[in-house]
C-alpha cells in the first residue's frame, strides 16, 4: 500500500469510526459495556485512528502546491483563524451541544451562539479550510478535508440526535439560532453580541499561541507573526 492510499484510508477511518461510535453504535455499546466501558472503547479507537492518520501524513510524499499562496490568502486566513479561535473558546462554557444535564428550556443565544449553534464544530471546519488555503498539497488536503467533513456532517447529525433526545428544548434552540454562521443574524432571528470578556481574551491568546507554534513546530511563520 502506498503512503497516500494509507493516508486516505486512515483519514476515512478516523471520520467513519467517529460517526459510527457517536450515533448508530453508541446505544448498543453503552448497553453492553456500560457508559465507562464505551468511553474507553471510544477513546482507544479515536486515538488509534488519529495516530494512524498522523503517521501516514508524516510518510506521505510532498506534492507541488495546487496554487500559489500569496499575502492576500495569508491575510484572509489570519483573520478567519481569529474568528475560529473565538468560536472555539466561546463554545467551552454554556454550550447546549456538549454532554451534560439536559436543559429544560432553550437559553437566549449570546456570544458565539448568535453566530452559529455549533461554534466548536465550525471552529474545526474553519481550521481545515484555512490549512488547505495556505498549504495546498495533496496530503494536507486529505487530512484537512477529513476534519471538515467530521465537523460539519457531525454537527448536522448532532442536530438530529439532540432533537430526539431533547424534544422540548432543542427545536426551540434551533429556531433561535442557525447552523450556518451568521445566518440567524442576517435573518433577524438573533442579534450579534453578548460576548463575555473571557471569550475574546481566550480567543486572542489561543490565536497568538497557536500561530506562533507554527514557527518551532513546522518552520513556518503563520498569522501575524509573518509580518512582525
Amino acid at each position: 500500500m502506498d503512503a497516500m492510499t494509507s493516508l486516505a484510508l486512515a483519514s476515512g477511518a478516523f471520520v467513519g469510526t467517529h460517526f459510527l461510535l457517536s450515533h448508530p453504535l453508541r446505544a448498543p455499546l453503552v448497553k453492553a459495556l456500560t457508559p465507562m466501558g464505551f468511553m474507553i472503547v471510544y477513546a482507544v479507537v479515536a486515538f488509534g485512528t488519529l495516530g494512524w492518520m498522523s503517521q501516514a501524513f508524516k510518510h506521505a510524499p510532498s506534492t507541488p502546491p495546487l496554487w500559489e499562496v500569496g499575502e492576500a490568502i495569508w491575510g484572509t486566513v489570519t483573520l478567519v483563524m481569529l474568528l475560529a479561535s473565538l468560536l472555539l473558546m466561546g463554545s467551552l462554557i454554556g454550550n447546549p451541544a456538549l454532554p451534560g444535564p439536559a436543559m429544560a428550556t432553550a437559553p437566549t443565544p449570546r456570544g458565539v451562539f448568535t453566530i452559529t449553534r455549533h461554534p466548536m464544530m465550525w471552529a474545526f471546519a474553519l481550521w481545515g479550510v484555512c490549512h488547505i488555503a495556505v498549504y495546498p498539497i495533496v496530503a494536507n488536503i486529505i487530512v484537512a478535508s477529513a476534519i471538515i467533513v467530521l465537523a460539519l456532517v457531525g454537527s448536522l447529525l448532532q442536530d438530529a440526535k439532540k432533537a430526539v433526545l431533547q424534544p422540548d428544548m432543542w427545536p426551540a434552540w434551533a429556531a433561535r439560532t442557525s447552523w450556518f454562521p451568521f445566518a440567524a443574524i442576517a435573518s433577524g432571528k438573533t442579534r450579534f453580541g453578548g460576548f463575555r470578556p473571557q471569550d475574546w481574551a481566550g480567543a486572542i491568546v489561543l490565536w497568538l499561541a497557536a500561530t506562533w507554534a507554527h514557527i518551532p513546530g513546522a518552520g513556518i511563520a503563520a498569522g501575524i507573526w509573518r509580518w512582525l
